[in-house]
């Protein structure tokens, strides 16, 4: 005779055949705001807490048709940034009583897949972070009414809020520092065809170089890497220091960019970082302040921008309608050996 097979999850009518009550009576003892007598609260969870028991959440709020579960959208989890990053918005959320549903965007194929499945279930808000997919696909969570939240992504799009580091700051430091360095042929690299922040920092250390009081700097433009990441700082060293006229001074999307950058300077053009060449990177990674590198780098506020960044989704969850907001976060130099 076979055994039946054992139930692996306690429900609601195990609590209520255990405490001698009904399951209407499980379900409001278990809602801080529903009546019911006290004597029978205690009951309830002397059962719950005997048998292991466990609201179930996702059928909870289905019921209320309300959610407490938010989509965090990214891409690269290996990148030392964006995974401290989504460490303080899954802080943050938390805070708010709020449980992240998180989805890696870096495949194409199962973007759109993706994003279906967030939507299946009832997520009261998204977070979008920068690499993640298009913005037009935000656009079919507003349609739903869902409110979205983009960090360091540019948006105009009504429901939807931007939270921003201070990229013309932080490209105006670089430009000083490298100036005050005694670089004068400066240059850019970053994949600016594909991100907003590479973008909006080339345009804005571009714009710096002409507004500086070094009167001999010289802006060599704008090198597009293919990524942000060790390898396409090892392309891009290739591509700018192999043709002369060689940079003196570089100004990098990302610390994982400049990293790569300054090991091919030095080890496949011999040029002495600092010396031949300055770099600056963006982001404040752990290994900038290795002693190899010791890159001076623009810190991004990785904990101001996710709470920003949550603060204006709660708020636009309880208040869907409304003009986009931006919120710029400032950003810190940090001068190292690679620019001083």
């Amino acid at each position: 005779m076979k055994e039946k097979p054992q139930k692996h999850w306690v429900t609601s009518s195990d609590v209520a055949l255990r405490a001698g009550v009904s399951r209407s009576a499980v379900s409001r003892a278990f809602s801080p705001t529903a009546s019911i007598a006290p004597e029978t609260r205690e009951r309830v969870m002397k059962a719950a807490q005997a048998l292991g028991y466990q609201v179930n959440m996702i059928a909870r709020e289905m019921n209320m048709q309300r959610s407490s579960m938010v989509g965090v959208v990214t891409a690269g989890f290996e990148n030392p940034f964006r995974a401290k990053l989504l460490s303080h918005i899954i802080t943050s959320l938390s805070g708010h009583a709020l449980t992240p549903l998180v989805l890696n965007a870096e495949d194409p194929r199962q973007i759109q897949h993706s994003l279906e499945v967030l939507l299946s279930y009832r997520i009261a808000g998204m977070i979008m972070t920068s690499a993640s997919p298009p913005v037009a696909l935000a656009r079919q969570y507003l349609k739903s009414r869902i409110p979205v939240t983009m960090i360091n992504r540019a948006a105009n799009l009504p429901g939807a809020d931007v939270v921003l580091s201070d990229n013309v700051s932080g490209a105006s430091n670089a430009v000083r520092m490298l100036t005050g360095a005694g670089a004068q042929q400066l240059i850019f690299v970053g994949p600016a065809k594909t991100s907003y922040s590479a973008r909006a920092r080339g345009a804005a250390f571009g714009r710096a170089i002409k507004r500086s009081r070094s009167g001999d700097a010289v802006f060599m433009g704008v090198h597009v890497s293919a990524s942000d990441d060790y390898e396409s700082g090892v392309a891009a060293a290739h591509a700018i220091f192999a043709a002369a006229p060689r940079p003196d001074g570089v100004f990098c999307s990302s610390d994982l960019l400049a990293l790569g950058l300054i090991d091919t300077a030095r080890h496949r053009y011999g040029l002495q970082v600092p010396g031949d060449v300055f770099v600056v990177g963006f982001d404040d990674i752990p290994a900038s302040s290795y002693a190899n590198y010791q890159l001076t780098t623009i810190r991004q506020d990785t904990q101001a921008l996710a709470n920003t960044a949550v603060d204006l989704l709660v708020d636009r969850i309880g208040t869907f309608p409304g003009d986009s907001r931006t919120r710029i976060v400032p950003v810190e130099a940090v001068v190292r050996k690679s620019c001083a």
